[in-house]
């Protein structure tokens, strides 16, 4: 099986996917601070070191897992930067603008990447057929890569099942009485998710929303 997996696929990916969600995580840590708490910094999580961040399960197993699986997108996460909610000063708001700090972060990076691939597929034509050609090519994939791990993170995290950052911004909104009965979710939420994730029910999903940005940004 290890035999037919595209390995060189997958190297084009790693690099991608580890900054995209350390970058996501940090945002949380990041706007978490501005706003009052300053938990993720006294943790040290307000740092693009990936070591500080990555998760056994969420940045290596569950990824790999979906590329063995043929998914049509891959998924992944970090540690989640502790944030202490009570020490911010107006919890409802404040909830929703850490919650929706990933997914703004991932969708900037998203443009970013775009705009690099764009300026190396220009490169790529004047280069062709030179040493310089080859190193192009790899660098044209990673942001090809970027482009769509970041849709997909930005896009899927707006899902709302606990824990997903679409979740806490629900259970911002949500009147009193039912905030608790939604939270209770989340014991199931992460075996939830991967069952979507591994038998590819979410493929509609990913069609409507994530192909047509992607399709925007590069044209792929």
């Amino acid at each position: 099986m290890f035999s037919d997996i595209d390995w060189i696929r997958l190297v084009y990916i790693v690099a991608p996917l580890l900054f995209a969600v350390t970058v996501h995580e940090v945002a949380h840590g990041a706007v978490a601070y501005r706003l009052g708490d300053p938990t993720a910094k006294m943790a040290g999580r307000l740092t693009l070191n990936p070591i500080r961040h990555l998760d056994l399960v969420g940045s290596f197993l569950i990824p790999f897992a979906l590329f063995l699986s043929g998914s049509p997108f891959l998924f992944g996460y970090a540690k989640p930067v502790p944030v202490n909610f009570a020490r911010l000063p107006r919890l409802q708001r404040d909830m929703i603008w850490v919650s929706s700090a990933g997914v703004l972060a991932n969708l900037i990076l998203a443009i970013a990447s775009a705009a690099v691939f764009r300026l190396l597929i220009l490169s790529q034509s004047l280069w062709i057929d030179t040493i310089a050609d080859p190193i192009l090519t790899i660098l044209v994939n990673m942001a090809a890569f970027s482009v769509v791990i970041n849709c997909v993170l930005a896009i899927f995290n707006l899902i709302p099942i606990p824990p997903l950052d679409g979740a806490r911004i629900v259970f911002a909104l949500l009147p009193a009485r039912l905030k608790r009965p939604y939270a209770r979710v989340e014991r199931y939420g992460m075996i939830l998710i991967f069952l979507l994730l591994i038998t590819h029910s979410l493929s509609r999903f990913t069609s409507f929303f994530i192909f047509p940005l992607v399709e925007l940004l590069i044209g792929a």
